[in-house]
């Protein structure tokens, strides 16, 4: 496989089972009666914020990652391959392409949360140039435990 067999495009709603299955298979996690669900996903790609996205080859969706950003940072979340198609380099060039869009927007700094389990994830992260930081504490408060 070639980089430019892959085409990397903006996420539609009729790629959402594909992207929830890419997933499911990386373990990331998922909150299908939350903010998973087709109609919060749907919802959520109209904002001026999001910068979803997959990449495609023959048709196929094999990656996805979900950018987002809130006017000041810009945020990776959910960067996934599917595992045929791991070490080909189409994480990167998801990862690119929406630091791209959320530099393209004036935002100078990028940031991506990881479990603390996801290893290979991190070892990405690192290899592409973020900063793991250990001193930062991340809290959440949820309205309800789906979300």
């Amino acid at each position: 496989m070639r980089n430019e067999d892959v085409v990397i495009r903006k996420f539609q709603i009729e790629d959402y089972e594909a992207v929830i299955s890419l997933w499911k298979i990386g373990e990331i996690p998922y909150k299908p009666r939350g903010r998973d669900t087709r109609d919060k996903i749907l919802e959520e790609i109209t904002k001026e914020t999001a910068i979803f996205l997959v990449a495609e080859i023959d048709g196929q969706v094999v990656g996805s990652v979900l950018g987002t950003h809130d006017g000041r940072k810009g945020w990776i979340n959910r960067l996934a391959t599917a595992p045929e198609f791991r070490q080909r380099g189409i994480a990167r060039l998801l990862l690119k392409e929406a630091e791209d869009k959320i530099h393209e927007l004036g935002i100078e700094i990028i940031a991506c949360l990881i479990e603390d389990y996801n290893r290979g994830s991190m070892d990405f992260f690192q290899h592409a140039g973020y900063t793991k930081h250990t001193d930062i504490i991340y809290f959440t408060k949820r309205k309800y435990p789906e979300v």
